[in-house]
């Protein structure tokens, strides 16, 4: 029964029927979730201020009633209305907001209205298309509308955004290819990875219609590459990091990695799977920063491991349209190996780099959008641009690329943090709330957990199944804690890997008590060629990476000498003294018997300005 309920939940979403053959984490989104505290505080934060917005989606819109004004400086405008609408959508399917169901179907009404006579839904004139950004934008009006059409409830509506669809890609299908006009031809930007990307709502296409030009042209896109390196096969090989690839654009390298697990769920190619998991672990041992994003020469690769404490870098860096594309992809990875590599990336990424970038305070000095678009690492000042600005003819903003596809990140946190297997359930982030799951033996279950995670490591589970069964609980072992503790109605049980297995009869009102291990630890970079890059120094508190902040603390870019142990442990004191919102406060120790102030790298620097200057990486003395 359990397998013909999730077999029937795919083949009414068929861009994720796939899925049930492939991944080992099923995402069900029929069961709901009433979480409370920072993640649910977030994601409705976000719908507030910005996806309930009917002006702004009205604007969106209004970019493609011309169809050229992107064709001037071969411009991404066409790129905010698909990208924000499938942020939406995700976050609808946690909140279930009705006020946002509607705000969403009228804008979808309004945008399939666009369609010009060859099916083109583009901010492109024909003779100005495939250039730039045309079919980076095309793709995104793709992936809204289906994003749209899972919360559909309107099987007419349903009908029309599939054959809006279909028109909408065929043009490309006939335009595009072998014979025809290259993809890889379609941009200057790196090799046209940007237009490769293509693929992924390709696929969802394919899975939609199943019909076979889509998956032949799936085929043409993977043989294909973008220019000068087809990256598929370069990932495949093994032997290299992104970073040394000639083309290094985090962004649209994750985004054609997300295409290619869509293309591996189909033809069943473990050689697509192994690709896209050599590219993810490559990315792991090179370009992840201590907040979870990549790269530290704007949006790129760049060996970021290392190069993140490099003094000489002044570019911008750690931008918020990689941080959600890593968040997703890794969340592609972990559905379908079940590596729990995987989840510990997203929970640092979603804690810090992500939660970072929200404008909890709503300031404008960052134009005023709901989300950062760059974050520093070492002294500096959050916002100092806004990453993927756009204008109209008249000069006014009309948006920006972070900001369109932050929703998706923060609305994406509720339904990553548990999932259901093919033996019961697993948790991957713990998260305050009560979940309606269901059991294998397709009953209901409700549990409920009870933590202040991150801020402590303390989680109790309450285990309530609709009738006392067997079945299979999976718990997330962070890769920081070295001292977990679990028990089981008050009985220790030994903690075995890193995905804690707890098999058997449950009972309702049974008590799951978990205590992650939260010991505070320095952390010291890695360092580049520039041996100034090794003079610096970090803090972490079991997730979360902790900053100084300029508001907090008047020894803002002083070199420290914290007093840690040899292990790098070091002992933390909880305060309470500033004068604008944190998650966490600390006096952290220095040698000298004096101490520093800091808190939470995501409540740092939201003032956007040097009044808030902030740093994870403290320099040390020499």
């Amino acid at each position: 029964m359990f397998a013909e309920k999730i077999a029937n939940y795919f083949n009414q979403n068929p861009q994720y029927k796939t899925a049930l053959s492939t991944d080992v984490f099923i995402p069900y989104r029929v069961e709901s979730r009433s979480l409370t505290g920072l993640v649910d505080k977030t994601a409705r934060f976000i719908e507030e201020i910005q996806l309930l917005d009917a002006e702004k989606w009205a604007l969106f819109v209004s970019q493609f009633r011309t169809q050229c004004v992107d064709s001037a400086n071969e411009g991404w405008r066409g790129e905010y209305w698909g990208k924000m609408m499938r942020g939406a959508c995700i976050t609808y399917g946690y909140t279930k907001n009705p006020k946002l169901y509607d705000v969403l179907t009228k804008t979808v009404e309004d945008i399939l209205e666009t369609k010009d006579k060859l099916g083109r839904i583009s901010t492109y004139s024909v003779d100005k298309q495939y250039c730039g950004w045309d079919i980076w934008c095309r793709k995104y009006i793709i992936l809204g509308l289906l994003h749209y059409h899972e919360i559909c409830k309107d099987n007419l509506l349903k009908n029309r955004i599939i054959s809006t669809l279909e028109a909408h890609l065929d043009y490309m299908v006939d335009t595009l290819g072998d014979g025809k006009l290259p993809i890889n031809e379609t941009s200057v930007n790196w090799g046209a990875a940007n237009s490769v990307s293509l693929l992924e709502p390709v696929m969802r296409m394919y899975n939609h219609t199943g019909n076979a030009r889509y998956l032949e042209f799936a085929d043409y896109i993977v043989k294909t590459g973008p220019k000068g390196l087809n990256i598929f096969e370069e990932a495949f090989k093994e032997e290299t990091a992104p970073f040394e690839w000639s083309i290094q654009k985090a962004y649209e390298l994750m985004s054609c990695f997300e295409g290619l697990v869509e293309y591996y769920r189909v033809t069943g190619n473990t050689k697509w799977k192994r690709a896209a998991v050599s590219f993810a672990k490559k990315v792991i041992a090179t370009d992840v920063s201590i907040i979870g994003c990549c790269g530290c020469d704007y949006e790129c690769f760049d060996n970021c491991n290392a190069t993140q404490t490099d003094p000489a870098n002044t570019k911008l860096m750690q931008e918020t349209c990689v941080t959600v594309t890593w968040i997703k992809f890794c969340y592609q990875l972990l559905r379908l190996t079940g590596d729990v590599a995987f989840a510990d990336e997203i929970e640092k990424s979603v804690y810090n780099a992500l939660y970072g970038a929200v404008n909890t305070e709503q300031c404008k000095l960052n134009g005023g959008f709901p989300f950062d678009s760059y974050s520093p690492l070492i002294l500096n000042t959050r916002g100092r641009g806004i990453g993927g600005l756009q204008y109209d003819n008249e000069g006014n903003i009309i948006y920006g690329c972070c900001t369109a596809i932050g929703a998706a990140g923060t609305g994406i946190v509720p339904e990553i943090s548990a999932s259901i297997t093919e033996n019961g359930v697993v948790f991957n982030m713990y998260v305050n709330g009560v979940y309606n799951l269901v059991t294998p033996q397709n009953n209901s279950l409700e549990i409920n957990v009870s933590t202040n995670y991150p801020l402590d490591g303390s989680v109790e589970i309450t285990v309530s199944p609709e009738k006392e069964q067997e079945f299979e609980i999976m718990l997330r072992i962070p890769e920081f804690s070295k001292q977990t503790a679990v028990a089981v109605n008050g009985e220790a049980v030994a903690v075995q890997g890193r995905y804690l297995r707890l098999n058997r009869l449950w009972r309702r009102g049974d008590k799951i008590a978990l205590n992650i291990d939260m010991a505070p630890r320095v952390i010291h970079p890695i360092g580049c060629e520039n041996p100034d890059s090794l003079n610096y120094i970090a803090v972490k508190y079991g997730p979360l990476v902790l900053a100084r902040d300029a508001r907090l603390c008047g020894d803002i870019g002083k070199s420290v000498d914290l007093d840690f142990d040899k292990d790098g442990s070091i002992k933390l004191e909880k305060i309470s003294t500033a004068d604008f919102p944190t998650l966490c406060e600390f006096k952290v120790p220095c040698k000298n018997g004096e101490f520093i102030k800091m808190t939470d790298y995501q409540s740092a620097g939201k003032t956007w300005d040097t009044a808030s200057a902030t740093e994870a990486w403290m320099p040390i003395k020499q």
